[in-house]
């Protein structure tokens, strides 16, 4: 009994909770591999912390993880970590909508905040905030049961130049580049085209869907940052229709 109390002490522990987080995060939009190295950045911590820990949710049958491979959550470990993105993106969500914050403000705030609040209050956040389907950058919020709906979008920077759409989602890794589009005036489901390619690595965006709207000069850095959901092309093709 006292071993099994253990384990799930552990598997409650903020360590834990923000490891397969992070696991679930890294690979969420793209389904790229994550390895030690990239969870250690990620997380700001030493590559031996991340090795012990690995190990740790191996262990608990959270993760799967070979010796210098990827590593990946299992069935336990992906219900565990939408439970805490969950969290995660319904306190951003309410700190912008009824506190007033700016959306590159609340990623540290709800940090500390989700490994406090019950489960309880959770689903009543939910039921008070309307039950919103994303969060302040577009990021899909996980049903209750671990349901997530994710918008037909692809990256900035591997669209064809003509493409335009919708702005649906900005990643939150960076808070300067969301206060760039702040300055800028860019928010979510704004209409964007890439209008073309610089000379170097900027990329120049149309900001709105009339042939006059202003152009704006951003850097393929900032272009990875940016998930459109295309509507049209200059062959007026869509993506989200397959035709392209």
């Amino acid at each position: 009994m006292a071993g099994r109390r253990g384990a799930v002490l552990s598997i409650e522990s903020t360590s834990v909770q923000d490891y397969v987080k992070a696991i679930y995060s890294f690979t969420e939009w793209q389904g790229d591999a994550m390895t030690a190295t990239h969870l250690a950045a990620r997380l700001s911590v030493a590559n031996s912390s991340v090795t012990g820990m690995v190990a740790k949710l191996v262990d608990l049958g959270l993760a799967h993880h070979r010796k210098y491979g990827p590593i990946s959550l299992t069935s336990s470990g992906k219900a565990l970590a939408l439970a805490m993105v969950r969290r995660h993106r319904l306190l951003e969500t309410f700190l912008v909508t009824e506190l007033g914050y700016s959306w590159d403000e609340v990623h540290d705030e709800a940090e500390l905040l989700e490994h406090t609040v019950s489960d309880a209050f959770i689903e009543r956040l939910d039921a008070k905030l309307g039950r919103p389907r994303r969060d302040p950058h577009g990021d899909p919020i996980p049903a209750a049961d671990g349901t997530v709906h994710y918008p037909p979008a692809h990256r900035l920077d591997d669209l064809d130049d003509g493409h335009a759409g919708r702005l649906v989602r900005v990643s939150d890794d960076d808070p300067d580049v969301l206060r760039f589009l702040d300055r800028n005036g860019i928010s979510l489901d704004d209409d964007l085209l890439l209008a073309g390619r610089e000379v170097g690595v900027r990329l120049r965006l149309r900001l709105g869907a009339e042939a006059s709207a202003p152009h704006l000069a951003v850097d393929t850095a900032l272009a990875r940052a940016l998930w459109i959901e295309s509507t049209a092309s200059h062959e007026g093709c869509t993506i989200s229709s397959g035709t392209c």
